[in-house]
């Protein structure tokens, strides 16, 4: 089974050409990805400094999850997708029309038309769910793998979420509203998080991809992923209906409980400061989780900012970590990922002191406008150091065998 992340090391070369762009679309959505969220970002000091007129909490939402998080998921899946179950990779026409989709959707919400980016974003989700079912039903020449499974349900959550946010003013009950919000926040990036993880930490970390080693140990990761599924999407729900420590409980229960089963963590031996960053990243993530679930509903700016444990931590640091994975891979620098250097550790830390100062603000109100802009500076900072660090590896391709 191929895989993006590749696991050895082989003579990089250039190439170019639109149909190489498709087949590894991860090229042009990660960095399309990580320049939206220096847009988005960038809004708050802007606001704070009297440079846009409009309050940017929306705009900055909707830009880091549908423009930041959703180009790294269409990357990755877009990629990975095809090769896990071997099937056809995209066409160059496909890779155009989901760039251009991308786009054109960020440009929305950029520009405060929120409601047509919300719907762009549904076709964008719609589109690349159609693009991966056509070839898992058609053309895949093995068992699809369960992390696809959950990766596709987020894919669904995203469409979901959107449109419900999309159609507000229309829906009956404000908790509908709350579970679109949910959905597209959290399930767009939590689920896929489950499935890749699965399959690509336990590498990270030291171990072998998480792939079924038979077809008794393809049915357990099944009916694992199955149980995750209902699990996270019975959580939102609970928490639409206003039961946030039942619905954070069962959301990290049901996180923890899969990740368990998957990944054998005794006795791994990563090494490197991008694992000490996925550690953290998994920690922030859990830790965001449960401190929302004792956070009312009514104190709307302290839930915001310790929702960026989960958002920057749980999300934002585990992007830089893995799109890393995958580019260091794909060059033939694999080795690059391991090894402990200055420009790594300053990545992450400042990755690291974003989240420590967005997430502020709960515990000391009174920061919050010059912290805001704090977290805004170092995670600008966090992102130039990644495109700087991975400069030439968007381009380099490793020798086919």
């Amino acid at each position: 089974m191929g895989f993006p992340a590749c696991a050895h090391r082989r003579r990089p070369r250039r190439s170019e050409g639109l149909r190489w762009l498709a087949a590894e679309p991860f090229r042009v959505f990660f960095p399309l990805g990580a320049f939206w969220s220096l847009v988005g970002v960038a809004l708050w000091p802007l606001f704070y400094q009297g440079g846009v007129e409009a309050h940017p909490l929306i705009r900055h939402g909707r830009l880091m999850i549908e423009g930041f998080g959703g180009a790294f998921v269409i990357g990755f899946l877009g990629t990975a997708g095809p090769r896990m179950a071997s099937a056809p990779k995209w066409s160059p026409l496909e890779g155009i029309a989901f760039v251009g989709l991308h786009t054109a959707m960020a440009l929305a919400h950029l520009g405060g038309w929120h409601r047509l980016g919300d719907f762009l974003f549904v076709l964008l989700m719609v589109g690349l769910l159609l693009s991966l079912g056509v070839r898992m039903g058609r053309a895949r020449r093995e068992a699809r793998p369960p992390q696809l499974g959950l990766a596709a349900v987020g894919l669904r959550s995203g469409a979901l979420g959107a449109g419900g946010l999309a159609l507000a003013e229309f829906l009956p009950d404000l908790r509908l509203y709350r579970l679109a919000s949910l959905l597209l926040h959290q399930g767009c990036l939590l689920f896929p998080t489950l499935g890749v993880g699965s399959f690509l930490f336990p590498r990270i970390l030291g171990g072998t991809f998480g792939a079924s080693a038979s077809a008794l140990d393809h049915k357990r990761r099944t009916r694992r992923a199955l149980l995750a599924m209902g699990l996270l999407s019975v959580s939102f729900v609970v928490e639409a209906l206003g039961a946030l420590r039942w619905g954070g409980g069962l959301r990290i229960g049901a996180c923890l409980a899969y990740f368990w089963g998957e990944m054998a963590w005794r006795g791994q031996s990563g090494q490197g400061t991008m694992v000490t960053g996925l550690r953290a990243s998994l920690l922030a993530g859990a830790a965001g989780i449960a401190w929302a679930a004792w956070v009312p509903v009514e104190q709307v700016a302290q839930r915001i900012s310790v929702d960026h444990l989960l958002y920057l931590g749980g999300f934002g640091l585990l992007i830089l970590v893995v799109s890393s994975r995958v580019l260091c891979g794909h060059s033939g620098q694999l080795d690059d990922f391991s090894r402990r250097s200055r420009m790594v550790r300053s990545l992450v830390g400042l990755a690291l002191l974003a989240l420590a100062n967005r997430v502020s603000p709960a515990l000391a109100p009174q920061v919050a406008v010059s912290h805001h802009q704090y977290a805004a500076l170092s995670w600008v900072l966090a992102i130039l150091l990644w495109f700087y660090w991975h400069r030439r590896r968007f381009r380099l391709r490793e020798e086919e065998d």
